[in-house]
């Protein structure tokens, strides 16, 4: 039985879609059941819906910055939808210890980063600046601490001499679409565990 899978998005949602492709395969033992956005804007609503997937927008300005009122939205459509496993896509909220331990051991992140170096943001400006070799992307399990989880899978490519950071975060990024899909297909089959 495949595991149903929730993408949380705030905006295009690029490493979402990198999923829905990845969960079309027969053999992929997940399926994306939901997307959720926290901004009803958000154009990867857009494309989930063409995809033929249940959306969902809980706006977080709707809750007079109660964060756990709206997670406890949140949850309440995930259990709704029967959800296994969540997804955060380029998810621009920060998430309370109450949920993160409500979905401990079930929830992902992508960061583009060679965690622990470079936690939160600014990932490939601060990466430059320091100097480093190779730069790259971690896919983990999201704890109360940010980007601290348990490390899924990491990749990572060279830093060019010439490189900017528009330059160095599109080859991240084309990473993070690699890498996102093999990290949930081994969290589904029951292969890695936090």
């Amino acid at each position: 039985m495949k595991k149903r899978v929730a993408i949380l998005i705030s905006g295009r949602g690029s490493n979402m879609a990198a999923l829905i492709e990845a969960a079309n395969a027969q053999d992929y033992p997940a399926e994306i059941a939901l997307v959720v956005s926290n901004r009803p804007d958000a154009a990867g609503l857009d494309y989930a819906r063409g995809c033929g997937i249940a959306t969902a927008v809980i706006d977080h300005t709707q809750f007079g910055g109660d964060r756990e009122s709206f997670e406890q939205a949140l949850d309440r459509k995930l259990i709704e939808q029967r959800i296994d496993l969540v997804c955060l896509a380029g998810f621009m909220r920060l998430l309370t210890p109450w949920f993160v331990n409500r979905w401990s051991g079930r929830m992902l992140n992508i960061h583009p980063s060679l965690l622990p170096q470079f936690k939160g943001l600014d990932t490939h400006r601060r990466a430059l600046a320091a100097g480093v070799k190779r730069h790259g992307a971690t896919v983990h399990f999201v704890v109360a601490e940010m980007d601290a989880g348990p490390i899924v899978l990491q990749d990572s490519v060279a830093v060019q001499d010439d490189d900017t950071e528009e330059t160095l975060a599109a080859r991240v990024l084309e990473l993070e679409h690699q890498i996102y899909p093999r990290a949930l297909r081994a969290v589904a089959k029951g292969q890695t565990k936090a």
